[in-house]
């Protein structure tokens, strides 16, 4: 292939068979663009008085007080180019609402551990000891035999019913 002989494009066809070819197909797409055109455009954009010109629609949510507050205050956020966050308000403010009752619990728990006095703080530590072996008993009897359950419950009835008869 000879650079000299003007044969850059397809091969056999000469420079100015694709140049006509090239200006035939721009005029055929500007017929085309025309003729489209013409359909496109409405019939209310003439000025005809006799026809009714559409109106918009209103967007009840865009039209709402609430969204145009917060576009409004998102644009102001992208001005300044603050992020947005990627939680929603009523979740940031459930878990600020959580934080601050947590914190306030663990405040009144050592206020209160502070003010207990030596004799609280025995009973305390006594009364947990009392669940410890209760705890204890519970799972002893757990693992206890079946006819030692039956037995105890019999020793139980037995003495409940001399008991009424006594009575």
């Amino acid at each position: 292939m000879s650079w000299d002989t003007g044969q850059h494009g397809a091969p056999g066809l000469s420079r100015g068979t694709l140049q006509k070819s090239a200006s035939m197909y721009t005029e055929i797409q500007q017929e085309h663009s025309d003729s489209g055109s013409i359909l496109t455009h409405p019939d209310y954009i003439d000025g005809n008085p006799d026809l009714i010109k559409p109106k918009k629609l209103l967007n009840p949510v865009k039209a709402s007080k609430s969204h145009q507050e917060l576009h409004r205050e998102l644009l102001m956020n992208h001005k300044r180019g603050l992020s947005v966050d990627s939680k929603p308000e009523l979740q940031r403010v459930l878990e600020h609402r959580r934080r601050n009752q947590v914190l306030r619990q663990k405040k009144e728990e050592e206020e209160a551990k502070k003010l207990q006095s030596p004799f609280e703080k025995e009973l305390l530590k006594r009364h947990q000891r009392l669940d410890q072996l209760e705890k204890e008993q519970e799972k002893q009897e757990d693992h206890a035999p079946e006819f030692i359950k039956v037995k105890e419950n019999l020793r139980r009835t037995s003495t409940v019913t001399g008991e009424e008869k006594a009575a």
